[in-house]
């Protein structure tokens, strides 16, 4: 018998991991489709954010009840690992133990606890998704979902019925260290299972836990809960630098292939990579300002409709061309709507709360690029705004002229008038035409001149920073205006920049260096405040 139940064990254990490489494999040469992409840098600083966001799960807890139900879950799949582990090699090879590393003591009562706290974990989110139904599933794979916490929990009644049939057949060393096993023990001895009798339970707890855990590993290559295995990468992997959207990758206009990405294989690995890491958990849409407004995007159905975009070109390529590139789907238009790509503001709420670190505004950004430099199509209001960028330097429409009128009677001092200016005062254009904001620029103005700050302005060679352009998809005007701004303040060796305008703000800090315009750049918010620290204003 125990050579049958180990030819058996291993047999199955082997039809699985089998089975789980072939789809891996599938999944692997799916992000090879992707143009390269380098990731590897700053080894350290990726390390340290696994760190954080897996081990402490610091996003996560930021809604405290699904942060504790997961942390549970996870941490619980990391110990229990150590049952799995000794559940095939017991199963495989007669008298296998972990013993000698404390599998019936310190082992043994961590299994315990964690199969506990698992269930609990599980319980909360059944509870959550059944009872509660918070907005945030909404149009989530709730059957998948429903699937995938069936499986968990079956794998740990598996792996406690088959530790407490152990101990009522009486001998088990670690009985005194399973307290839950122990309770469960208990009961089984009063229903008559003791000794002998118990043996039949314990084989089929047993077949019960490690069938659940291959089907576990033969589920997750098809299923949303492939993050899983793809989460921790996809983190390691995370855009450095800047945060959400704050800086989007420039197109290299005279070499690039396409302007843009209008089929889901123009996206590099990275970005298909963060297309299998979605877990569809809804947070991003819960942030969202145009999904909570009613509009038609939703970031999370954004990335699971690119997701089934890309399984479906490799599906629906002919067997025998399935080693060569396959001939992608429509991505626009057919798995996301133009509506749904024209509603995102860029804010980037969706990026600062996904836990898996998901970008999901480069490639919603990408699409807009698609659309307006090789489609020419985008909204009207777009139009207007980027023909006025383009003919007068600014959104409105206003004359090049009247950019400085704004400071009218102040004194203020010009780059050419004033070259060895300590600061530049970067306007932008809401505060250079807007009546309102031309207040706010004339009431900072006269507070840095009592403060004695040292400061010009370009006057009449300031133009729009790009940065509407750049987040309406014409990357070609954004790079115009932003290498004219960058001429004129490197001609006047600006080094030091104060700007009103968040958007001025984030364009120059973040975007500006990758066109050769590198400033210490500051809000004018933070430099008031800066004043007053320093004693040189008064509130």
């Amino acid at each position: 018998m125990t050579l049958v139940k180990s030819v058996a064990v291993l047999a199955v254990l082997l039809a699985a991991v089998a089975y789980f490489a072939v789809r891996a494999r599938r999944l692997y040469r799916m992000l090879r489709l992707g143009p390269n992409e380098n990731r590897f840098d700053h080894i350290p600083e990726r390390i340290r954010g696994v760190l954080s966001y897996v081990g402490l799960h610091t996003r996560m807890f930021r809604n405290l009840y699904s942060g504790i139900l997961h942390f549970f879950i996870f941490w619980g799949f990391v110990v229990l690992l150590t049952a799995i582990i000794q559940a095939f090699g017991e199963g495989i090879i007669p008298g296998f133990s972990l013993a000698p590393i404390g599998g019936n003591t310190w082992i043994a009562s961590l299994q315990d606890l964690f199969g506990v706290l698992v269930l609990a974990g599980v319980l909360m989110a059944l509870i959550n998704r059944l009872i509660i139904r918070p907005r945030q599933f909404h149009e989530s794979n709730e059957v998948d979902a429903l699937i995938i916490l069936g499986l968990i929990a079956t794998i740990m009644v598996g792996m406690l019925g088959q530790n407490a049939a152990r101990i009522v057949q009486g001998g088990d060393p670690s009985a005194s260290w399973r307290p839950a096993s122990s309770a469960i023990a208990r009961l089984f001895e009063g229903v008559g299972w003791r000794g002998s009798a118990a043996v039949p339970s314990h084989e089929a707890f047993y077949w019960i836990h490690i069938l659940a855990v291959l089907a576990f590993l033969v589920y997750i290559p098809s299923s949303k809960h492939l993050h899983i295995i793809v989460a921790i990468p996809n983190i390691f992997f995370r855009k450095l630098g800047p945060k959400a959207g704050a800086a989007l990758a420039p197109i290299d206009l005279e070499h690039a292939e396409h302007y843009g990405v209008s089929q889901v294989t123009q996206w590099s690995w990275k970005n298909l990579l963060d297309l299998y890491s979605c877990t569809e958990c809804g947070r991003c849409q819960e942030q969202c300002p145009a999904f909570l407004t009613g509009k038609p995007l939703n970031p999370k159905m954004i990335i699971v409709d690119a997701r089934e975009n890309l399984y479906k070109t490799v599906r629906d390529a002919p067997a025998g061309q399935r080693r060569d590139p396959p001939q992608p789907q429509k991505l626009i238009g057919e798995a996301i709507k133009e509506d749904e790509i024209w509603a995102c503001v860029a804010c980037g709420a969706c990026q600062q709360e996904c836990p898996v670190l998901i970008e999901h505004v480069p490639k919603i950004m990408d699409m807009r690029r698609s659309l307006v430099l090789e489609e020419s199509k985008f909204p009207k209001e777009a139009q207007n705004a980027l023909r006025s960028i383009e003919t007068q330097g600014n959104p409105y429409g206003l004359p090049r002229a009247q950019r400085s009128d704004w400071a009218g009677g102040l004194g203020v001092k010009t780059v050419e008038e004033k070259p060895d200016a300590e600061y530049l005062y970067f306007v932008g254009c809401a505060a250079s035409y807007d009546e309102a904001n031309r207040a706010v620029a004339r009431a900072f103005v006269k507070l840095l001149q009592k403060a004695g700050v040292d400061f010009a302005i370009l006057g009449p060679r300031e133009t729009c920073n790009g940065d509407p352009a750049r987040r309406i998809g014409n990357e070609y005007l954004y790079q115009t205006q932003a290498q004219a701004n960058i001429e004129a303040m490197n001609t006047a060796k600006v080094r030091k920049v104060i700007a009103s305008c968040p958007h001025c703000f984030n364009t120059i800090k973040n975007e500006f260096p990758q066109f050769g315009g590198t400033y210490e750049v500051v809000h004018h918010t933070q430099f008031l405040a800066g004043l007053i620290k320093d004693g040189r204003l008064r509130p």
